[in-house]
């Protein structure tokens, strides 16, 4: 289980890229980030949400820098340019947080959609295969990188009517462990500069979930700001202890 340390220290003044920012875990995330001092340049596909969440961010925040940018991620060229746009304008990139999720499934194994496999894969694997290539460089420039990565318990132990979902979490988590392995590779005998973690929930809850469904117990679930609180933290663990680990933030399966 992942504990936040609650400091704000080693984000003042980080610069922290964060992708699927307009949904519900996108905007506590930014939020977050804003109040810790960090410099945040959020992306999203959806122009009208991301300007929302940015705009809250600032609100609740003043003086925080936060920024949007409508960014296509399934389009490797986007990505590189959105990851080299924001270490020319402000000097580094010491984070990537990808939020970016989407889900599919069936009642069975049998009726699985193999349309979802191709929806959920463009979702959750190729946009992280993107934003990690992108940003791969400048993440171990920055001295005290992080690739975040927030998946499902589910990728672990999947279910029959789960199984694009899982597959394509398990994916994107593979890539993000290779990712680490580059990282703990370049840095040698020195340990690595840079850190790729999972942080792993069962699922995520808002208060927008409670109010539609007020009875529901959402037993397990994680709610978006505890998530937010434990990605602040990452930064104030060594690189080397997050580097290539699974953090969970519910029961492992």
């Amino acid at each position: 289980m992942v504990t936040s340390t609650g400091g704000q220290g080693p984000l003042e003044g980080a610069v922290i890229a964060v992708a699927g920012a307009a949904g519900p875990a996108g905007r506590a995330t930014l939020l977050r980030l804003a109040e810790a001092g960090a410099v945040v340049v959020g992306s999203d596909s959806n122009p009208e949400r991301l300007a929302e969440a940015v705009d809250a961010a600032r609100y609740a925040h003043g003086g925080a820098t936060v920024i949007g940018e409508t960014v296509d991620l399934l389009d490797m060229d986007q990505a590189r340019e959105w990851a080299a746009r924001t270490e020319k304008e402000f000097g580094r990139v010491d984070g990537l947080v990808h939020l970016v999720g989407g889900w599919r499934g069936s009642s069975t194994f049998a009726e699985t959609d193999l349309a979802d496999w191709e929806a959920l894969h463009k979702l959750l694997v190729r946009t992280v295969q993107h934003t990690s290539l992108a940003f791969y460089e400048a993440l171990e420039r920055s001295g005290n990188g992080r690739f975040l990565l927030t998946s499902a318990a589910g990728a672990s132990k999947p279910t029959g009517g789960n199984a694009a979902y899982a597959a394509s979490k398990a994916a994107a988590e593979a890539w993000t462990l290779a990712m680490a392995d580059g990282f703990r590779k370049a840095g040698g005998e020195q340990g690595p500069r840079a850190a790729a973690a999972i942080l792993i929930v069962k699922a995520l809850v808002n208060d927008q979930m409670r109010a539609e469904r007020p009875n529901a117990k959402f037993a397990g679930f994680t709610d978006v700001t505890e998530l937010a609180e434990a990605i602040a933290g990452v930064w104030s663990r060594p690189a080397q202890e997050v580097n290539g680990q699974r953090l969970w933030l519910t029961p492992e399966p």
